[in-house]
């Protein structure tokens, strides 16, 4: 209703305020905002639908109790979004507003926990790994360079094996675990290790990648549930797997002479590859990682390679 329409039963500002138990102010400001609309009286004052701006107000101040926004409910007012949408809007965003509340909670405990000479290390670490899902991308970064010959679906399977999401409401352990992991894949020294491990000798003359990688990774499955067992590196089936995948995918045939070749100026002992997998695992909640199983696989090919002893 606007200014010079005819209306059936019209109240007062001041009535409409005792009605709602709204502020006068507060209801100017409505009309002034466009949320609310008035007929001018003979003597210019402001008069109001009883009904309508009764039940808009009332509907006003039940979204403003649930924090909606008043830009939002112009938008519910002005049949733009429906009440669910909008709902469903601050939803998603209080959401994020608490796993960044959580995530900070957590990081504010951690530095207080730390050894007082360790205390200046923990906050550079945890300042620079605020947002949890900004670092979760940048590390999903550092292995898309590794694996760029992956189709997306391999990728995406791989990030689920291999990179833990942000925890929601993360303990001290897991925000220190997640900071570290964030630091690691920004060190060239880790990329070039990994890259290294994981196509090794000779990688010009793989001819295909993409199934080098998803070979790989089923030989790296076959002994998950042996390394979680804390079973012992030793030849067998998932070792001639993981020999087989190398070598089909460099044309050549599995022999003794080719597995020395793999070991030639392997990085898997390499102490921020094990400590990245062991982050991971921590994450995870898991006895055991896809990184495991394959640091299990190159031990039992070094041990395959050393000659059997004697007497």
């Amino acid at each position: 209703m606007t200014d010079g329409t005819q209306c059936g039963a019209l109240v007062s500002i001041g009535k409409l305020a005792r009605t709602t138990g709204l502020p006068v102010r507060t209801i100017r400001f409505y009309c002034d905002a466009g949320i609310l609309e008035s007929h001018r009286s003979a003597g210019g004052h402001r008069m109001f639908d009883a009904d309508s701006a009764t039940q808009r107000l009332l509907l006003v101040r039940q979204l403003r109790s649930l924090g909606l926004g008043l830009r939002s409910i112009v938008e519910v007012l002005h049949d733009q979004r429906s009440i669910s949408e909008v709902i469903a809007a601050e939803s998603a965003q209080l959401d994020i507003e608490f796993r960044s509340l959580t995530w900070r909670r957590a990081s504010l405990r951690a530095v207080e926990a730390a050894d007082p000479t360790e205390r200046p290390h923990r906050l550079a670490l945890l300042a620079a790994a605020q947002d949890g899902p900004a670092v979760h991308d940048a590390i999903a970064g550092f292995w898309r360079r590794i694996f760029a010959a992956m189709t997306p679906p391999q990728f995406d399977g791989y990030v689920a094996m291999s990179i833990p999401e942000p925890p929601v409401d993360p303990s001290v352990s897991q925000v220190v675990a997640y900071a570290e992991l964030a630091d690691l894949v920004t060190h060239p020294e880790l990329y070039t290790a990994v890259w290294q491990q994981i196509w090794r000798t000779q990688p010009d003359l793989i001819r295909d990648r993409r199934g080098l990688f998803t070979d790989l990774k089923d030989a790296c499955i076959d002994v998950m549930a042996l390394v979680s067992k804390g079973v012992q590196p030793h030849a067998g089936a998932g070792l001639d797997r993981f020999v087989d995948a190398h070598a089909a995918a460099r044309g050549e045939q599995d022999s003794p002479q080719f597995r020395e070749r793999l070991l030639v100026d392997a990085t898997d002992t390499d102490h921020r590859i094990h400590r990245y997998w062991a982050l991971t695992a921590q994450l995870f909640g898991a006895p055991a990682t896809v990184g495991h199983a394959h640091s299990w696989l190159y031990n039992a090919l070094a041990d395959s390679t050393r000659p059997a002893k004697t007497g």
